[in-house]
């Protein structure tokens, strides 16, 4: 009887615990729910951030997974309202996900720095090699009989990738146009050259500015030429032990410094590199120190660092000539101031053609020889009609004094000092030939508003795109050895009057081995003078000629606003007209 009643008051008990445990249940559901309402979910007002969601870089868990869960979990017990929960899990994950992409992009930026410096320690080794193949000595370089066995592994393992290395660049060197020309189909293939100093770049591609020179010169421009010109500097005035033998050594303690630059020339062959010629002014007048560097898209390669004398180096400049005695007198003045006051090496054979103002042509010249004692002229008379290619191959087969250096001129042409220096420069007997592009004058009236403003021709030589342009279209004015002439068959003198005979010569010289070098001069131009084209010209020389005179007169802008200028004065017209309007 006892444990029948022991048992009924368990189990009554027990009903009573279950029934508790459900009221309190109840209450907690009825207490603890979310309120309603018509608001959609915050899964669908927020963007989920799952491995995939583009803000969060692809990487960290989705929402209520992995460390999401872990973040929700601890939301639930804060015991804050569920809308400020949700909000808090969320930002916890973001902030988590954005902590790992963070840590990614650290580790790939160290990556990547791990690479640069084995580039850059690649780069080292491969200029130590070339210091060695030209026989100086590479940098922590050392003798050491246990450090060269430990080493003696690593660097024949090293060698044969240096001397590929080597192999293709002395391969893009031979293809380059460095020390022998390559035979071109026409003058459109030709790259030319940029002609360079310290403050400028003259450049025939000139760009959206239409400047035909760069000053300030762009940065990444100037960054190059400044370590071409350092690495030349660096040569110049390294010991001559350290000096390979492509170079002469020098037997004077000589500092080069940059104000002993002169000029350089520079181009890029696309395919092959880029090709660096500098010029630096030597231990005496007539001495120039000559850098020929070249970057195979690689380190900078030292080709030659030479020592040009040009003192014994004289040019003969040739003029053809046909009435325009006005002009002649111009360009004596220019010659006399020039060749025999500066310069000294310079000889002048004026082809004359016809007897109209032939006396006064002798007479200008026996002037400037009796004030200024110059003896070195030629005078030669051609009864026949003007051809200029004609009269040029007479004055250069004339010279019997041996190999000379010609320089093809016209009589509207004003050059420099300078000009005849790298004249000299940039020619080389069966090697080289010199074709500069001149800087051709647009008409100084419309320059300067008109005439009475022009000033003195030595005050219009100023290089901008509203006064002049890169005749790059000419091949007339030209410096070359005598005997390359003679070889490669002179002009075609079957071309009568103007035009037409430098492009042949210029073509049979693409068509050799020689090397042509093109580039812009900054001591050459072409002076304004009205061009007349006589109506006896065959119809692509006439062709040629208008279109030679359309572009000397005046700039694109220059020429649109002579052609619109009668709307430009209707315009101003009706603006005082208006203005007088208001004030009445």
């Amino acid at each position: 009887m006892l444990r029948r009643g022991l048992l009924t008051r368990v189990s009554r008990v027990g009903g009573l615990l279950v029934l508790l445990c459900c009221s309190f249940s109840l209450l907690y559901v009825m207490t603890c729910s979310p309120p309603h309402s018509d608001d959609p979910p915050l899964s669908h007002t927020l963007p989920r951030a799952g491995p995939n969601h583009p803000s969060l870089g692809g990487t960290g868990p989705g929402i209520g997974t992995g460390a999401g869960g872990t973040g929700g979990a601890r939301a639930a017990q804060s015991g804050g309202p569920p809308g400020v929960q949700s909000y808090q899990v969320l930002l916890q994950e973001r902030e988590e996900q954005h902590r790992l992409h963070i840590s990614s992009l650290k580790k790939q930026i160290a990556q990547l720095k791990e690479a640069l410096q084995e580039r850059s320690e690649q780069l080292k080794g491969v200029q130590e090699s070339l210091k060695r193949a030209a026989g100086g000595p590479a940098e922590g370089q050392e003798a050491g009989t246990g450090s060269q066995g430990g080493a003696l592994g690593e660097a024949q393992g090293a060698k044969s990738q240096q001397a590929d290395l080597q192999e293709f660049l002395r391969s893009q060197l031979v293809k380059a146009e460095v020390t022998a020309g390559s035979r071109l189909p026409s003058e459109y293939a030709v790259v030319p050259f940029e002609s360079f100093t310290l403050q400028r770049v003259y450049q025939l591609e000139m760009g959206l500015t239409r400047h035909p020179e760069e000053k300030p010169v762009r940065k990444d421009k100037r960054e190059e030429l400044g370590e071409v010109l350092e690495t030349a500097l660096h040569s110049l005035n390294a010991a001559p032990s350290q000096q390979d033998g492509a170079g002469e050594k020098s037997q004077t303690n000589k500092v080069y410094s940059p104000s002993d630059f002169i000029e350089g020339i520079t181009r890029t062959e696309r395919d092959k590199g880029t090709l660096y010629e500098l010029t630096f002014r030597g231990e005496s007048r007539n001495e120039f120190r000559r850098l020929v560097l070249f970057r195979p898209f690689g380190p900078l390669m030292k080709v030659k660092n030479e020592r040009v004398d040009m003192v014994n180096v004289p040019i003969n400049i040739i003029v053809p000539l046909s009435g325009r005695t006005d002009k002649f007198k111009q360009f004596m003045h220019n010659f006399r101031e020039v060749c025999v006051h500066q310069d000294g090496r310079v000889h002048l054979t004026v082809v004359y053609f016809g007897k109209e103002q032939m006396n006064e042509v002798r007479n200008t010249l026996e002037n400037t020889s009796r004030e200024v004692n110059f003896k070195n002229y030629t005078l030669l008379q051609l009864d026949e009609e003007f051809s200029r290619g004609r009269g040029l191959d007479v004055g250069a087969r004339a010279w019997k004094g041996g190999n000379v250096l010609l320089f093809f001129c016209d009589v509207d042409i004003y050059f420099t000092a300078d000009f005849l220096n790298t004249c000299r420069l940039n020619t080389q007997p069966g090697k080289k030939v010199f074709y500069p592009v001149l800087f051709s004058q647009y008409n100084p009236t419309l320059i300067y508003g008109s005439l009475e403003h022009v000033p003195p021709v030595e005050q219009q030589l100023v290089m901008k795109k509203d006064t002049g342009f890169w005749r790059d279209f000419g091949f007339g004015m030209t410096c070359q050895y005598r005997s390359d002439f003679i070889n490669i068959g002179g002009f075609d003198i079957d071309i009568k009057g103007w035009g037409g005979e430098d492009v042949h010569l210029y073509r049979k010289y693409l068509h050799s081995n020689l090397l042509v070098v093109r580039a812009p001069s900054r001591g050459l131009f072409h002076l304004w003078h009205e061009k007349h084209c006589a109506d006896e010209l065959p119809p692509d020389q006439y062709r040629m000629c208008m279109q030679s005179k359309a572009m000397n007169e005046a700039s694109h802008g220059q020429l649109g606003m002579l052609f619109f200028r009668h709307e430009i004065e209707a315009h101003l017209r009706k603006q005082k007209q208006q203005q007088n309007t208001k004030k009445t």
